[in-house]
């Protein structure tokens, strides 16, 4: 008699893999993040090479805080642009969000810069005639500019559903901010060692200072000074 083996197979909830997969862009621009941070606590704005997130770049961005919790856009990939139906580098990245939420993204980039911290975002679009339910995800990773100060961010925003009729604009239903002091392994060699870096394998070991023998002394006497 055949045994009915429904109760022994494993139930793929194809919703949730295919939401996972839809944010998947979030995740390759922290695990960058954290590569190029190499252990420091915050990388620089010049480590950045698009290649390495070519796979998220439409979704991804670059903001440089131009006041207390306020950010502009620097870069910005297609989709922010479809997100809005207008370019928006230049723009504040407080144009993302609904106005009850602009105080929160507010407060959480500012902390981003300051802490310096991590965050992460959960959305939900904005409903309204010809704007279909839209969720969302941003990732917000802190960079240092050219001049050692943390005052640029790396991020990337990722939505799951149809954009319908733009603007599209976000409320915020949840923040997780995770301050990165304490979490860096090695000093940051910006602002303590101005000294390149390279990898262990190639280090060179610290030249040691050799006086070289000694002079040869001679005593002088007196009378054959004279």
């Amino acid at each position: 008699m055949p045994t009915d083996r429904t109760q022994d197979r494993k139930v793929v909830n194809m919703t949730q893999f295919a939401s996972s997969a839809r944010f998947q862009p979030i995740k390759e621009v922290e695990a960058y993040w954290q590569a190029i941070r190499a252990g420091r606590l915050v990388p620089r704005r010049s480590d950045i090479d698009p290649r390495g997130i070519e796979r998220a770049l439409e979704f991804a961005f670059v903001a440089e805080r131009i006041a207390t919790g306020l950010g502009r856009l620097r870069i910005a990939g297609s989709h922010l642009t479809d997100l809005l139906g207008m370019e928006v580098r230049g723009m504040p990245l407080t144009a993302f969000f609904a106005t009850n939420s602009r105080p929160v993204i507010t407060d959480t980039l500012e902390q981003v810069f300051a802490d310096p911290a991590l965050a992460e975002i959960t959305l939900t679009g904005e409903r309204g005639i010809g704007k279909p339910a839209l969720d969302g995800r941003m990732i917000l990773l802190p960079l240092k500019s050219d001049l050692g100060d943390i005052s640029r961010v790396l991020g990337c925003l990722v939505t799951s559903g149809s954009v319908g009729r733009a603007p599209r604009r976000f409320e915020i239903t949840d923040t997780r901010v995770t301050p990165l002091l304490g979490d860096a392994r090695l000093p940051d060699p910006v602002t303590q060692d101005p000294a390149p870096r390279v990898p262990s394998g190639l280090a060179e070991a610290p030249a040691t200072f050799d006086p070289g023998p000694r002079p040869y002394l001679r005593v002088v006497r007196r009378e054959d000074a004279e």
